[in-house]
């Protein structure tokens, strides 16, 4: 069949939940056997969010070729599980750039180059891209930012020109929030009214509405909504608050919203589909009834967003061990020899988490000295594990300045040190080392045996290494170097075997945990701590 065309807009306020909205849907066409993937278009200048800092956007999720992407790339890989790549997120800033390295090349013949037709060509041709070359039956779009935001008119104008040119094979999701007024005690549907209103004056229709509402929405307030917005009352659906982001595609599969999608494009129906392995996941998480807790120790806990992956595999492998995760976050900038004790006596496991910088360094080396020397369960991610590998050298070999050369240019000794190829590296932006690369586990190690196999591929994002000259020293020490990359031989996986559970990987295995099938190392290492 031709492919389907999806565009989810946004109305009234951000953050409504258009991620999960398109996952959700996603999910649901995917379960009825179609071939689907999501793409977010993100309306900022930056060519990615790679150098944003998380408070900004929350954490920068790496896609499988190595793209630094949106965070909500992780969403649509966690609901689908198809691996997404650098196609599966534009930015305004990238649309400019291609068009600019176009004309510098000449390829427009001289011709004055404008927002219509050559940017908007640019978007049009960057959205069709994935239907064309991969030969998917939809491509569901996420338009970022809000319906009305100066910034999204080159997207939304692109998206009117694509439902002239595509028919039926395009249609729109726009959701808007319905907000309660307690002191009314009413509903009101005024902003969603006026942020279709927006969207109409942009030339475009929405075919469907998801109405986002802490509140369960009348019939009445349905059909006032079709009425006034131009959309049938039977594709006006509401996205009420629920216990877990989860269920948000059983809700949506209640409402009939793909049956309805499929309608609208000239799909036959067919059966619902039971969705069993995801009935499986959720009653999982609501018959867990003990709990284990974890401590995250990070610079950016007081923004869960910044670690949003960690989170979810960390809640993926509570699940799928039967528990009901007690997630801690404790401030790396706020932790001391003085209260260590206090803070992490009463944690089942330890995660200590990736970071670029200084900030809160020192609080990490106290997590891991803690866990090390009470046998607590610990995982040490990205530069977790080269602090692992730091606090090691300070309080084992008695290397008392250790450090990285990140934090410590001049330190005599250099444990973490800047990857060969960094060197000569002027430009932060797209140049680390990005995306999947292989490695390979000594079959003894806790690690190959987590995994159940010898050879392994996770996602990097990093430009310091573990400084092989001391890789003797550690080993003899204690702390081995039980995983590497078979081309460079970078260390790719440290462990102290002695201990029941302290690993600490360089790249970062949250990326390619999803809810049907979690990240083996996470699952082991809540087991470990649920064993404790």
């Amino acid at each position: 069949m031709e492919t389907k065309y999806i565009f989810v807009t946004g109305g009234v306020t951000s953050s409504l939940g258009k991620g999960i909205i398109s996952a959700s849907l996603a999910k649901l066409l995917q379960a009825r056997g179609f071939n689907v993937t999501i793409q977010k278009f993100d309306p900022y200048i930056n060519i990615d969010p790679g150098t944003l800092n998380p408070y900004e956007h929350g954490e920068c999720y790496v896609t499988v070729d190595g793209h630094e992407a949106d965070l909500d790339l992780g969403h649509y890989e966690r609901f689908i599980n198809v691996e997404t790549t650098r196609a599966n997120n534009i930015t305004t800033g990238r649309i400019y750039q291609n068009v600019i390295e176009k004309e510098r090349h000449g390829d427009y013949l001289g011709k004055t180059v404008q927002i219509i037709p050559h940017i908007t060509d640019e978007i049009k041709r960057n959205v069709k891209l994935l239907g064309t070359k991969n030969k998917y039956d939809f491509v569901i779009t996420e338009i970022g930012g809000t319906v009305g935001d100066i910034e999204s008119h080159p997207f939304l104008e692109s998206v009117r020109q694509l439902k002239w040119e595509l028919g039926k094979n395009c249609l729109v999701v726009h959701l808007t929030y319905v907000p309660y007024i307690a002191a009314a005690k009413e509903l009101k549907t005024k902003p969603t009214q006026h942020s279709v209103k927006h969207l109409q004056e942009a030339g475009v229709q929405p075919d469907i509405l998801v109405l986002r509402t802490e509140h369960e929405l009348t019939a009445d307030v349905r059909r006032k909504v079709a009425l006034f917005c131009n959309v049938e009352p039977k594709a006006v659906f509401q996205s009420i608050d629920v216990p877990s982001v989860f269920e948000v595609p059983l809700k949506m599969q209640e409402q009939g919203l793909d049956s309805v999608v499929l309608e609208k494009v000239g799909v036959e129906v067919g059966p619902t589909p039971e969705l069993a392995p995801w009935r499986s996941f959720l009653n999982r998480i609501y018959n867990a009834t003990e709990k284990v807790k974890i401590g995250l120790v990070g610079k950016y806990v007081e923004l869960p967003d910044a670690y949003k992956s960690i989170n979810e595999a960390l809640f993926q492998a509570a699940t799928y061990n039967d528990r009901k995760l007690d997630l801690v976050f404790i401030h790396s900038e706020k932790l001391n020899e003085g209260n260590a004790e206090e803070l992490l006596s009463n944690l089942d496991g330890i995660v200590v988490a990736p970071g670029f910088g200084n900030r809160g360094i020192e609080g990490k080396f106290v997590a891991l000295k803690y866990g090390r020397e009470h046998n607590l369960p610990t995982f040490g991610i990205c530069l977790g594990m080269q602090c692992m590998v730091i606090e090691f050298a300070r309080n084992v070999l008695g290397y008392s300045d250790a450090n990285s050369t990140e934090m410590d240019e001049k330190t005599t000794h250099n444990v973490i040190d800047l990857m060969e190829e960094q060197k000569s590296v002027s430009n932060y932006g797209g140049t680390m080392r990005l995306g999947a690369y292989e490695c390979d586990l000594l079959p003894e190690s806790k690690a190959a045996k987590a995994y159940g196999a010898t050879h392994i591929k996770e996602r990097h994002r990093h430009r310091f290494e573990f400084n092989s000259d001391y890789r003797n020293e550690f080993e003899k020490a204690g702390m081995k170097c039980v995983g590497e990359n078979p081309d460079t031989h970078l260390v790719e996986v440290v462990e102290i075997p002695e201990l029941k559970w302290y690993i600490g990987t360089q790249y970062h295995p949250e990326y390619t945990s999803t809810v049907l099938k979690p990240n083996p190392l996470f699952v082991d290492f809540v087991k470990a701590a649920i064993n404790k």
